[in-house]
């Protein structure tokens, strides 16, 4: 820096005080530390940030890239500068260390939030490197990455505010409490999301990539972000919604995953038979049904087997009632099993039946309860379509009706 003996003979024509020239020396040396830190940090920033963009463009290992997109190495190059420039105000106020206690309070903060960018920087670029592993496609990287500046956060403001205030951690504590109330009131949001957030990572309750449904906020969709305060969820009409991630815990949700990591997609559907269409069976009718193939087989063997329990115990047929008997609903329900145990889109591992349903007002549900292989919704619609087409098809045949509601032609019939 400069000599003080060379200040004073340069000032001595001016017959300046000897505090006035040592002010002068300690302006002109302040200014002249700060031009070349200023200098110097201009220098590194960019020769550093020249050098990591060559080594990125050179080096196998892809962090390297996100270290330089997410300023890492820029951060890194303050450091020096200010290293440098703390020491030489040190020496240039050497004299005047209370000069300085302003100085090292605001060399304090710079360096903590500098830290906290450079490992801001960091935690970004492992993200952005996570990102493009298959393995974490569907882990809430983003959500993780918040909650670990969280705590930097936390963590820096904490340490600039004992540092600056001179106080200690139990006392900071102490008037933390006592704002506590007003701290929950203001960053509420803020604090259930984090919550959250922890509790969904760990209990691995929702992954980016999952089709979720939440009436509450009208989200029918796939996952797309997992965020500290919102989750992103864009629906099946490619509109977006946005789910606070604190509902994810609170409210109630459904979860595709379990549907697609399983086997099949489920079919659970029903036809509604009309009652006075269901009959008791006579020979000419089975006569007339063993032309249908897929129960062929079973109405012969069937038909067997309740002619000789009905003859074995002397039952009076004169009445279709009496005795053992088949029913043109229970033949369409064999049938149905039938056609669904050959039906190649079914997955045969999973259950697979036609049940019977309490009666309703609007007639006998037989429901079809399966699943698809393919999970796809748009081939999973198709294939239960398919099936649904064939069996209100296949009613008639067995002499049996679908309840439907009458229309105004039925009615007109009606009065005429």
């Amino acid at each position: 820096m400069i000599p003080y003996s060379w200040v004073k003979s340069l000032l001595s024509e001016l017959d300046l005080q000897r505090d006035v020239v040592d002010s002068l020396i300690l302006v002109v040396n302040t200014v002249l530390a700060l031009a070349i830190g200023f200098l110097l940090d201009y220098i590194l920033k960019k020769g550093i940030y020249t050098f990591s963009k060559f080594i990125s463009t050179r080096s196998r290992f892809r962090f390297h890239v996100y270290l330089v997109q997410n300023k890492a190495y820029s951060y890194l190059a303050h450091l020096i500068p200010l290293s440098l420039l703390n020491k030489s105000l040190k020496y240039i106020y050497l004299k005047e260390f209370e000069e300085l206690m302003l100085w090292n309070k605001l060399y304090f903060v710079i360096i903590s939030l500098l830290t906290l960018y450079i490992l801001k920087s960091v935690v970004f670029s492992v993200r952005d490197y996570f990102k493009t592993k298959p393995q974490y496609l569907d882990k809430p990287v983003d959500n993780q990455a918040q909650v670990f500046l969280t705590f930097l956060w936390i963590f820096t403001i904490i340490s600039i505010i004992l540092n600056t205030f001179s106080t200690n951690f139990i006392d900071l504590l102490t008037a933390f409490g006592a704002l506590s109330a007003i701290t929950i009131l203001v960053f509420r949001d803020s604090i259930l999301g984090f919550i959250a957030s922890i509790q969904v990572t760990l209990n691995d309750t929702v992954r980016i990539g999952d089709w979720i449904t939440s009436e509450k906020f009208g989200a029918d969709g796939y996952v797309m972000e997992i965020n500290l305060v919102t989750v992103l969820v864009r629906n099946f009409d490619n509109t977006t919604t946005t789910v606070p991630t604190y509902s994810l815990i609170s409210d109630s949700f459904k979860n595709w995953r379990g549907m697609f990591n399983s086997g099949g997609r489920r079919i659970k559907r029903s036809l509604f038979i009309k009652e006075n269409s269901v009959k008791f069976l006579t020979d000419a009718d089975l006569e007339r049904y063993k032309e249908i193939e897929l129960v062929s087989a079973f109405i012969t063997h069937r038909q067997a087997d309740i002619n000789q329990y009905n003859s074995k115990h002397k039952i009076n047929k004169n009445l279709n009632i009496n005795g053992r008997n088949m029913t043109n609903l229970g033949l369409l329900r064999k049938y149905m099993n039938q056609y669904l145990a050959n039906h190649t889109g079914l997955n045969k591992e999973l259950t697979t039946l036609v049940r019977h349903l309490q009666p309703t007002e609007k007639g006998i549900p037989l429901e079809i309860y399966a699943f698809t292989l393919d999970k796809t919704w748009v081939n999973h619609e198709a294939i239960m379509a398919d099936i649904f087409d064939h069996f209100i098809a296949a009613v008639p045949y067995f002499d049996l009706e679908i309840y439907e509601l009458p229309s105004s032609v039925d009615l007109d019939k009606l009065r005429n």
